[in-house]
């Protein structure tokens, strides 16, 4: 009997067994039944009845919310929801309970299943991925539970194991990892005893010892600096969950001590890869010196602490700094790069060719040489993350899947932040994941002619005439630039207006002779023919470099803004996730939150008054709308990040007044006065005596003793200022608004509540107290290692005079020498 004729399928089957999940079968305009229904509403609606017209929209609107929860679009969405859980943890007060944590996640997760079969499990999972990214982050913190210096120590006498060794240009830097310490009496520690695990110290140039090195060393210390300004960079934050609870300088020698008889694995193969990539370091800049060397190393080792300042700040300012640092990019090519090499020699093996996977061969291979790099470069939390995003992609690649989607994207930020959960609130995350997801959703939807393919003649003609290489450069270098625009002048004030054009005539250089140049050296390294390499290598570099300094020298080459707040950057974050995982049209409410978020950034006020953590500097705006700033402390770390912050391109001496020098305060020997834009004056007193008149006469009053009784002016003193750590003040009538970096209440491991801060003083070593341990005095005369005042840099703390020399006092400080993190490490610069 034959068998009945079957109708049509509207649609085809996809190839190769996969399922087709776009466009729906709803989709307005298509053939299947919403499509026909919306058809149909369009020609009722000739007419024009108002009526009609709204109950279309109605349904359009519906039938585009059912197309963007058609099956696999909501899983991209899992990492924002898990993100959103990471920065709930960050914006606690207090350190979440882990049981808390933990228990959210199980009521989530019930949540689920009870809706199972019911639309609303689709919130049920978002707000179990919410909870599982809250209790990840929670479980880190717990992890890591690494102690922090509560007060500033000076003499210190420490011995450990060197964990991490840091050449800059004019000091070096190591991480020690402390097994006995000497602290002087009433050292401040943790309540419970415990002294910080790991301490980051400055030594003078070339005195730094090796990693894997035992020693002993007297230094100078304190905690990790709190942001200098609400909502500003929290290096303190960073280093905790790095496990670094002080950071200072060296004074003295740095002592040799014995090395223990068993040593962590970890540190002995720390230590041998240390010596591999110094001795490649030296060999690059033996054959290549100056900054062409220092470049070309830092693109293959990662020891990029000897670039010059001129042409680091050139590289910033023309946005090629991202080429100094190993991160996705780097990855990318050097994966690529031995990708399209061993694919191509395995192609030229017939037998190979066509009987064998050689694709997933070479991907494997890739993989393999993106792990050595990796291992070569450092190891540095940024590193890590590119590397496990090109891992996930080659994987890909390996089991025959498309590499650059949006779900393969999901799933290397998901594995990111599982991994390094305190990831999500670095810039070097958020741009890296904000210029990838822009780039993989612009290729998505230009395939049809920016890939070749027998069904489009015109990406056949584009590619013929180059044209599609040359206009991918340019909407890659566009798009990713646009994407990263808001993080960039959230966390660096900074916009490169040209950025574009710097990339476009410097990245085809890089990609193509750098980076390969590079490589190829690398191998012919142990053969000694590397040489000719490195040169050439060089002269990319040196196109770069040159690029770099053009762009930097043009007119407005630097796009300053002011600070904004966290709303803005959260809105805007929302914007390009809508714009890029949306597919219907729904998708331009993206464009209107980042609009939104830029008129609300663009509205944002400044402070009237800036008042540094420990009192000793303070800025104020003056009539003309700029601040000015009285300074007593040793360096001008506060004053830096203020004026970055407020979009100011002066330098901290410009901005600077002090006593005989004019400017904005007006000092004599009892203290110092400005005045505000509506004439109230905020006084700096010196002397008791200043009281008196400040009492009177003053809106403000910023002091480091106790105000008289009955003081008329608001008095903020030292006592105020370590409870509340740096303000920002906004003149409203005739009262501030005061905004504290530590709002009240707030209690986290990196920021300890005031009154246990104060109560957690160290034991007295002369009494015996558990857990300090003598340290062994220094056998012989060595190099002093203490460095030069000029050359610490901002995170190695304050000092009073000569770095050597016995300090007066001792105020909180450490900050990155630039006014936010490094966009490219997840350490301080």
């Amino acid at each position: 009997m034959a068998e009945p004729h079957q109708p049509a399928q509207p649609h085809a089957a996809p190839p190769r067994g996969r399922a087709a999940t776009w466009p729906p079968r709803d989709w307005p305009g298509s053939d299947g039944p919403v499509g026909a229904a919306a058809g149909q509403r369009r020609e009722v609606l000739r007419p024009g009845r108002l009526g009609d017209v709204v109950a279309a929209m109605v349904a359009r609107l519906a039938a585009w919310g059912r197309a963007e929860l058609a099956p696999g679009r909501l899983f991209p969405w899992l990492p924002v929801a898990f993100a959103t859980g990471v920065i709930l943890y960050m914006a606690a007060e207090r350190e979440p309970a882990l049981w808390a944590a933990a228990a959210a996640l199980v009521a989530a997760l019930a949540a689920v299943f009870a809706t199972r079969r019911r639309p609303a499990v689709l919130v049920a999972i978002g707000i179990a991925a919410v909870a599982a990214g809250f209790l990840a982050t929670t479980l880190r913190g717990r992890l890591v539970d690494a102690p922090v210096l509560r007060e500033p120590v000076f003499g210190a006498r420490l011995v450990g194991i060197v964990e991490a060794r840091e050449e800059r240009e004019r000091s070096d830097r190591i991480v020690l990892r402390v097994q006995a310490v000497e602290p002087p009496r009433r050292a401040a520690m943790p309540a419970d005893g415990r002294w910080p695990e790991r301490v980051r110290v400055a030594v003078r140039k070339g005195t730094a010892p090796p990693v894997g090195a035992a020693v002993a060393v007297t230094a100078r210390l304190v905690p990790p600096l709190p942001p200098l300004r609400p909502g500003g960079y929290d290096l303190a934050r960073d280093l905790y969950f790095r496990g670094i609870g002080a950071s200072g300088f060296v004074l003295g020698a740095v002592r040799p001590q014995p090395t223990p008889a068993t040593r962590d694995g970890w540190i002995v193969a720390a230590a041998a890869i240390d010596q591999v990539r110094g001795a490649i370091d030296r060999r690059i800049r033996q054959a290549l010196p100056g900054d062409g060397g220092a470049i070309a190393s830092a693109l293959i080792t990662g020891k990029r602490d000897a670039i010059s300042p001129v042409v680091a700040d050139a590289m910033m300012v023309s946005s090629l700094a991202h080429v100094l640092s190993i991160s996705g990019y780097h990855m990318a090519v050097v994966a690529g790069v031995v990708f399209a090499v061993v694919r191509g020699a395995l192609a030229l093996v017939p037998g190979l060719a066509l009987r064998r996977p050689v694709k997933s061969w070479a991907a494997a291979v890739a993989l393999v040489a993106a792990a050595l790099y990796l291992v070569l470069s450092g190891a540095e939390v940024a590193t890590r993350r590119a590397f496990l995003m090109t891992a996930i992609v080659l994987v890909g690649v390996m089991l025959n899947r498309r590499a650059l989607t949006l779900r393969t994207l999901a799933v290397a930020a998901l594995a990111v932040m599982v991994a390094s959960p305190e990831a999500v609130v670095h810039p070097s995350f958020q741009m890296s994941f904000a210029a990838t997801l822009a780039l993989v959703a612009v290729y998505e939807g230009g395939q049809s002619w920016l890939v070749p393919s027998p069904r489009s003649a015109l990406a056949a003609r584009l590619a013929l005439w180059g044209v599609r290489e040359i206009v991918a450069l340019v909407v890659a270098s566009l798009v990713a630039g646009v994407a990263t625009t808001i993080f960039a002048a959230y966390h660096f004030h900074r916009l490169a207006p040209y950025g574009v054009l710097a990339n476009l005539a410097a990245m085809p250089v890089v990609s193509g002779l750098v980076m390969p140049a590079g490589l190829l050296g690398l191998v012919l390294l142990p053969f000694g023919f590397d040489g000719p390499l490195w040169r050439l290598m060089g002269t990319g570099i040196d196109w770069m470099t040159a690029v770099a300094l053009w762009v930097a020298g043009l007119p407005g080459a630097v796009g300053r803004i002011a600070a904004f707040g966290i709303g803005p950057l959260v809105v805007a974050s929302l914007g390009l996730v809508v714009l890029a995982l949306l597919r219907t049209p729904l998708r331009w409410a993206g464009a209107g939150l980042l609009v939104g978020a830029a008129l609300w950034a663009m509205a944002t006020p400044r402070p009237d008054v800036l008042i540094a953590p420990g009192g000793d500097t303070v800025a104020v705006r003056g009539p003309d709308g700029r601040l000015t700033v009285m300074r007593t402390g040793s360096l001008a770390l506060a004053t830096r990040d203020w004026l970055a912050a407020d979009g100011d391109a002066r330098l901290p001496a410009a901005a600077e007044a002090s006593s005989g020098r004019g400017g904005g305060f007006v000092c004599d020997p009892d203290g110092c006065v400005a005045h505000l834009a509506d004439g109230s004056a905020v006084a700096v007193p010196r002397t008791a005596a200043a009281f008196g008149d400040d009492c009177r006469r003053a809106a403000l009053i910023v002091a480091t003793r106790d105000p008289p009784p009955g003081c008329r002016a608001m008095v903020i003193d030292r006592a105020m200022l370590r409870e509340t750590g740096a303000l920002a003040l906004r003149r409203v009538g005739e009262d501030f608004v005061v905004v504290p970096t530590r709002p009240a209440g707030t209690d986290r491991p990196w920021s300890p509540a005031p009154a246990l801060a104060l109560a957690a003083r160290g034991p007295d070593p002369a009494a015996g107290a558990a857990g300090v341990t003598p340290m062994p005095q220094p056998p012989r005369r060595l190099p002093d290692a203490t460095p030069e005042t000029d050359d610490l840099e901002a995170e190695d703390g304050p000092t009073v005079g000569p770095a050597r020399a016995a300090p007066k006092g001792i105020s909180a400080g450490g900050t990155p020498d630039r006014s936010g993190p490094d966009p490219d490490r997840d350490d301080a610069p």
